[in-house]
């Protein structure tokens, strides 16, 4: 007797319905470990060059600069000999000329084709001016750019070393939290040997419940500065980062040594483009000027002409006058043009002098002297906006240098004195309220040593930015590659 395949059938449904769950969760568990390899490993310079190329500041400077290459191009072509290919063709319905004067005449198809070569001679140095003009407005459109791009560098940067800071201040508070529970485990043993009285466990653990908010308020300011990083590079926002550049006092202490902040701000970028745009204005204003002046302009033009008559069509030869091409019962003497095409050739010189022209030149005048004057305006204040920029960088930096140099030894006192006080603590030579004290002046210490190590290099690189000098960037650290 066969057996039925319904049983069969259930029992491969209930074994799919069983493995599908398992399917799931490796599937699940291939997405994160995929998710942990997609971790961007980041230094300084990839999260510059990753600015610099998906920056819209940086996009809008280098479109000024395609901009002013273009009108640059512009204006130098006005100057150039101009060739110009030309055809047409009239019909003509009736001719007053034809009427007055006689058949000859009266043609009612012309059909022309000419080439043009023309080149100006003299407009008053206008054309030159108009170069010489754009030519300083793209170089003044490449200083912008590059002043973009050295500000972008330095927003970078900071927000780089405002992530680094954020992950040593949160380092620091873990390693204090930690600090506080081992106390609170060796002050419940000495209660329990009978070294230490109930009071001393309770300060013990009121001690490391204040530390704990401020661990977890170093945790947020670690997350809110990666994100703030994450949204100047135009990361997701659920992108996994791994900062592989770091800063040290030894690193601090070699930019010290080959920092030079005695130079000047002439390499500004942003003097410069403000100089240049006043040479193009006072450029403009000889343009102007040279309205005022006559054009003398040269040509030369070489093509064909043709006429055929009525019913001939397009012409397709070369003409030519004979007494052939006349009608049946012309005058012997009568001679006629077949048609065709004849060539054409001219050459001349034209001069052209303004009498009046209800004042506007005088008003372009006007308006580009008033123009030069804004234009030396501007570079006033840009240059005294530098110079308080560069001073401001310098008392920063003096400021910093000062702070890293008087911190360099507190740290390393701090947590001598703080090993020696939780030493003197576990042999019961001093009280616990000395190894609070150390422990603060250790976190205390630390903190303000990174703060100035990492305000060292920032006041570094904004003055490098206020002097117009390349911008300093940290090294890059030896962290291990993910896993794979």
């Amino acid at each position: 007797m066969l057996s039925s395949p319904l049983p069969c059938r259930w029992l491969a449904l209930v074994v799919a319905f069983a493995i599908t769950p398992a399917m799931m969760s490796a599937a699940a568990q291939g997405v994160g470990t995929e998710a942990m390899r997609d971790t961007l490993r980041l230094s300084v310079d990839d999260a510059v060059a990753i600015a610099l190329r998906q920056s819209d500041e940086v996009g809008v400077a280098a479109a000024q600069v395609d901009v002013a290459d273009a009108q640059y191009g512009a204006a130098r072509a006005n100057a150039l000999p101009q060739l110009r290919l030309n055809g047409a063709y009239l019909h003509t319905y009736e001719s007053a000329r034809g009427q007055a004067v006689g058949a000859q005449f009266n043609q009612p198809n012309t059909y022309t084709a000419n080439a043009n070569l023309s080149q100006t001679l003299f407009q008053g140095g206008k054309l030159l001016s108009a170069a010489r003009a754009a030519n300083e407005l793209r170089d003044a459109a490449r200083f912008d750019e590059r002043e973009v791009r050295a500000n972008v560098t330095l927003l970078v940067q900071r927000s780089y070393l405002q992530a680094l800071f954020t992950d040593r201040i949160a380092e620091l508070q873990q390693r204090n939290l930690a600090l506080a529970t081992s106390r609170v485990t060796q002050v419940e043993q000495f209660e329990r040997a009978g070294q230490a009285a109930h009071y001393d466990v309770l300060r013990a653990r009121v001690e490391r419940a204040n530390i704990e908010p401020l661990a977890i308020q170093a945790q947020s300011d670690r997350e809110i500065a990666r994100l703030e990083l994450k949204r100047v590079l135009n990361l997701p926002i659920g992108q996994p980062l791994a900062l592989v550049s770091h800063i040290d006092s030894v690193a601090a202490t070699a930019m010290l040594a080959a920092l030079d902040d005695t130079a000047t701000a002439t390499e500004r970028a942003a003097v410069r483009s403000a100089e240049l745009n006043l040479a193009a204005r006072q450029l403009g204003v000889r343009v102007a000027r040279a309205d005022y002046l006559p054009t003398l302009t040269a040509f030369y033009q070489s093509g064909f002409q043709a006429f055929p008559p009525r019913g001939l069509g397009f012409p397709t030869s070369r003409g030519n006058v004979a007494e052939a091409n006349c009608p049946v019962g012309s005058a012997p003497t009568l001679r006629c043009q077949n048609g065709g095409f004849f060539s054409d050739q001219q050459l001349g010189i034209n001069v052209s002098f303004p009498l009046f022209d209800g004042f506007r030149v005088k008003s372009n005048v006007d308006l580009a002297k008033a123009q030069t004057r804004l234009a030396e305006l501007a570079l006033r204040q840009q240059r005294e906006a530098v110079s308080l920029d560069v001073a401001r960088a310098r008392a920063e930096l003096r400021r910093s240098r000062a702070v890293f140099l008087a911190r360099q030894q507190n740290s390393a006192e701090a947590e001598e004195a703080f090993r020696l006080a939780t030493l003197r603590f576990a042999r019961g030579l001093s009280t616990q309220l000395e190894v609070s004290d150390a422990q603060l002046a250790l976190l205390t210490a630390q903190s303000t040593e990174a703060r100035a190590t990492y305000d060292l290099f920032l006041a570094s690189a904004d003055l490098a930015r206020a002097l117009g000098r390349p911008i300093p960037l940290p090294s890059a650290a030896g962290v291990p590659p993910n896993p794979r």
